[in-house]
């Protein structure tokens, strides 16, 4: 890269393998870790010139003159000998030599120097780039740049050190700018956004920057923000340079006022596999709309292909039926033909009905169309398998072995010589098949389920209908053998559209009746799985089929099943292995789509008691119960929660520590949430409101806040409709506080009220506090900061009065911020303190940095800004490490508050940027309008006025839909420009 320093290091003795030099910040020496002593500025000086000297030597007067410029003292050679001497006694004896009258450095490893690691590091990333690696160049740059720590050459005087310190300082911005550059190329736009608004802002008239900036806006949907960029470029160059901006820039302008697609998110392109070119001759006719499965294809292809010229290669696919197995084991066979000229065998061994082919008469069969004569061939399975494989050497043979029943049946069929391929089909998984190669095969991707459905029922319907093809597939489970029956139907029936049958596949208990056609069916297929279970297999089909949630952990379906976790995985694993059960991850298992609606209907016709169904589900609902109740404890000690839930018969989990309770919290989410849905009625309904309250943490953290709403609405009305005012008091009070991370406090308020009475009517003391807690929140927000005080002082009492001490401070920490907002700073930061302290007591990690949050609001409006600081970073911490993504926004944001009173406006628009980046989609409209003001007056302050002005008008809007008190501020911030 042009303007780079080049620094070629030479081999010096032996002592200097442990010495390393930095420039990239302040010029310092370390032997090992121990950091040396390299004396005054001036000695330093002379250490970095001789560093930056590229490995030759430099005469006394070049020192001389790198050290004092024009203006050298009476005595400059004395002190460079000196500075000379006082070096050499630092570092390693030979490091540091004397020759042709001056000094050089020899330094035995090229990365003794920070900069000479940077080098290697910029190089790798340049060749990673050109490769089309970017995210290994990406990488690489990050720790080339990790290596600055802070202005290179820092405080070293002289002219020569400020020459090498702009020339470091402009080849570190143009390695920042290529990595930004490849963080566009690879859609991380939206996190760009933060950084480069920092950087225009520590360099305003470096263009490309602002380009970048311009690309990164536009591509997150700021369109008005990017062009706003461009006006306070213009603006700016004009007013200190006096020009305009670069061809580029302006281009990028036109581009963007034109949405130029090319300015659009770029995407990595779909590497396409190469098909293997082979076919074999003696099989069933392949498929002539055969679609998609092309990374399969390949793959077997590619297996195929190795048989030539070593030993015999067997691959064996297992899926559920109606996957597409035979389809396309044989359209794999049928481009393998010139691999194998010698012939293709093909049998469907019958392994998933209720007689299986006997081993003996395939391999007579076999025999027979290799051209044995039937006198010829033995009686015994043993005879009948050396006589085939004797009869297939040296020849090159694929053998086709279609719906084996398992491994046992199809040892005796494989080739076994050199130069020929087995390819066998099943829905049992072959592990134990020596040497086989094995492919799951899994059902279509959307557009490969659609592109087939095409075909069948012709381009011109589908086109017409696309929606409706697509909920048709979708209901179909993208399982080939679904879509082609679905398809078959409407094809035959020109009357129909494709919307008729997407209505018809809607209703999922009649689905699978739906899905049949002549001698085709999903359900039939299905229940041959089926019937080959074991009664204990059968059950735990069955039963697992019940949940609704995407997919079930081990420990959950111990639950569900009521057995220990080892009998149960033995079972699932067993299920995996028929292909009737998916295994989605370690200790995960899932079911596909219509095989869970087959697996419920045999619930419904098969189990029995019926009962057992429910009881069934309650285990699981108490699993989830358990669970969440222990990981609550954990995360919140102190509060009473846990002493109030509804008891549970089946034991949950236990943690070691509040991580592992957050992350089975988070990966069960989904599941349990749908749990609690399936859970209301009126035998579960406490229980279920209990879960989602103990999972509080999937609202508050903005993880699942639309599901958690969308479970907390379901268990409000069963619960009004069953006239169980405890059930539906803790609903409603679970809603509010969801509509409160939301952002929708006038519902919340409301439902916060309605908690409240019915939890008083119902004598359930808890959620009355929780109740006052919020609604002194809610007022506070609206600024009716009388009734605020009234209902946090009501809160903090009955909270006591409950002995809960967690929500005590919780309580404390929200009436600090009530004081903040009626100018008592002093008692604002007393309360905060009590209550912060209260959680720290506790061991209380999680809340305790919503103390510090508070705290940190409190010391920051009474002038204490360093100490704000500190508090708001401490809470940040802990909001990352816990994954509240609700909470680290806000903090960032209350940091871009105190950088702006601290004078940092470039800093403030960083960690508003990153806070507005924190917060989409999730908080609400109103948090959104706060951080907008904050970043427009941060951005102001770096003289993007432009963007300012932008960022304003959106938060003047959302304050105007929402009728906030807040949009006079705002207006009165855009009053200049309107005025202007």
């Amino acid at each position: 890269m042009e303007g780079v320093p080049r620094v070629p290091q030479r081999r010096g003795p032996e002592e200097s393998a442990t010495l390393r030099f930095g420039v990239l910040g302040p010029v310092r020496a370390w032997r090992g870790e121990e950091l040396l002593a390299t004396g005054s500025p001036q000695q330093r000086a002379l250490l970095a010139a001789l560093l930056l000297r590229e490995g030759r030597t430099a005469t006394a007067s070049e020192l001389i003159d790198a050290l004092w410029g024009d203006e050298p003292p009476p005595r400059a050679l004395a002190a460079v000998r000196t500075y000379a001497s006082r070096l050499r006694k630092i570092l390693s004896p030979g490091v540091l030599v004397s020759e042709s009258g001056g000094y050089a450095l020899r330094l035995r490893e090229a990365r003794s120097l920070d900069l000479a690691t940077a080098q290697e590091l910029a190089a790798e990333a340049e060749k990673a780039k050109h490769a089309g690696d970017l995210r290994h160049a990406r990488h690489v740059l990050n720790e080339a740049l990790a290596l600055w720590d802070g202005e290179s050459l820092a405080s070293v005087p002289g002219a020569y050190a400020d020459a090498q310190r702009t020339r470091l300082e402009e080849w570190r911005l143009q390695l920042l700018e290529s990595r930004l550059d490849m963080d566009l190329e690879q859609g991380c736009h939206a996190e760009a956004v933060s950084e480069l608004t920092a950087l225009t802002a520590a360099h305003p008239l470096r263009e490309r920057l602002r380009e970048l900036l311009m690309v990164a806006l536009y591509r997150s949907g700021r369109q008005a923000e990017a062009l706003a960029v461009y006006a306070d470029t213009r603006r700016l160059l004009a007013e200190e340079l006096g020009v305009d901006p670069r061809a580029g820039l302006k281009e990028l302008q036109q581009r963007i006022l034109q949405a130029d697609p090319g300015l659009a998110e770029p995407s990595a392109p779909a590497q396409e596999p190469s098909p293997a070119p082979v076919r074999p001759a003696q099989l069933p006719a392949t498929v002539p709309d055969f679609t998609g499965r092309a990374s399969f294809v390949a793959e077997l292809g590619e297996v195929l292909a190795s048989a030539e010229g070593r030993v015999m290669a067997v691959s064996a696919l297992a899926g559920i039926g109606g996957v597409g197995k035979t389809t396309l084991a044989v359209h794999v066979a049928h481009q393998a033909r010139s691999a194998f000229p010698d012939g293709q065998l093909y049998v469907d061994l019958q392994g998933a009905g209720p007689r299986a082919a006997e081993p003996e008469t395939v391999l007579g069969s076999f025999l027979r169309a290799l051209g044995t004569a039937d006198s010829a061939i033995p009686d015994s399975l043993d005879e009948r398998a050396a006589l085939y494989r004797s009869v297939l050497d040296g020849r090159r043979v694929l053998v086709l072995l279609d719906n084996a029943k398992d491994a046992a049946q199809v040892r005796p069929l494989l080739p076994g010589t050199e130069g020929c391929a087995a390819l066998v089909t099943s829905r049992v998984r072959m592990v134990d098949l020596a040497g086989a190669h094995l492919v799951d095969l899994d059902v279509m991707s959307p557009d490969e389920a659609l592109s087939l459905f095409t075909k069948i029922v012709g381009g011109e319907r589908v086109a017409a209908e696309r929606e409706a093809a697509l909920d048709v597939v979708a209901a179909c489970g993208f399982l080939p053998l679904a879509i082609r029956i679905a398809a078959s139907r409407l094809a035959a029936r020109r009357t129909w559209t494709v919307s008729v049958l997407a209505a018809k596949l809607v209703d999922k208990r009649r689905r699978l009746d739906e899905l049949q056609a002549g001698d085709l069916a999903v359900k039939a297929t299905f229940e041959l799985g089926y019937g080959q279970l074991e009664p204990a297999q059968a059950r735990a089909f069955r039963l697992l089929g019940l949940a609704d949630g995407p997919d079930i952990s081990l420990a959950a379906a111990a639950a569900v099943l009521d057995l220990p976790v080892d009998e149960t995985e033995d079972l699932l694993e067993s299920l995996v292995d028929t292909s009737l059960l998916e295994s989605a991850a370690p200790g995960r298992y899932r079911y596909h789509d219509l095989v869970r609606l087959y697996a419920r209907a045999c619930a419904e016709r098969d189990e029995h008691p019926p009962s057992e169904r429910d009881a069934a589900m309650s285990r699981l609902l108490d699993f989830y119960l358990a669970t969440a109740a222990e990981g609550y404890a954990i995360e919140r000690p102190g509060d009473r929660l846990v002493d109030h839930l509804e008891q549970t018969r089946t034991a949950g989990l236990t943690f070691e520590n509040r991580r592992a309770a957050q992350d089975w919290l988070y990966s069960e989410a989904v599941s349990l949430l749908a749990c609690v849905r399936q859970s209301s009625d009126n035998a579960r309904l406490r229980r279920a409101v209990d879960l989602l309250w103990a999972a509080v943490d999937l609202a508050e953290s903005g993880a699942n806040a639309k599901e958690y709403e969308a479970a907390a609405t379901a268990l409000r009305d069963t619960a009004r409709a069953a006239s169980d005012s405890r059930a539906e008091g803790r609903a409603v009070l679970v809603l509010a506080n969801a509509r409160h991370w939301s952002g929708y406090f006038d519902q919340a308020d409301q439902e916060a009220r309605q908690a409240l009475r019915l939890s008083e009517a119902a004598g359930d003391p808890l959620p009355c506090c929780w109740a006052a807690n919020i609604l002194g929140a809610f007022a506070f927000y609206q600024s009716r900061y009388a009734e605020a005080e009234e209902h946090l002082g009501r809160a903090i009492k009955d909270f006591r009065a409950c002995g809960d001490l967690s929500g005590t401070a919780a309580a404390l920490c929200n009436l600090s911020r009530l004081h903040l907002a009626t100018d008592r700073a002093d008692s604002a930061v007393s309360l905060a303190r009590q209550g912060t302290g209260m959680y720290v007591e506790l061991g209380h990690t999680l809340k305790a940095a919503n103390g510090h949050y508070a705290l940190g609001m409190a010391l920051s409006s009474n002038g204490q800004l360093s100490d704000a600081s500190g508090h708001l970073r401490d809470a940040l911490q802990v909001f990352r490490t816990s994954r509240q993504r609700l909470w680290e926004g806000m903090t960032l944001f209350r940091l871009a508050e105190v950088d702006l009173l601290a004078q940092r406006p470039a800093q403030a628009a960083a960690n508003a940027e990153m806070a507005l980046s924190m917060l989409r989609g999730i908080g609400g409209e109103w948090r959104r309008g706060n951080v907008l003001t904050v970043l427009g007056k941060s951005l102001n302050g770096i003289g993007q006025t432009g963007r300012a002005q932008v960022c304003w008008r959106e938060a003047l809007d959302i304050y105007e839909r929402l009728h906030s008190p807040e949009a006079a501020e705002v207006q009165a911030l855009l009053a200049p420009a309107a005025a202007a």
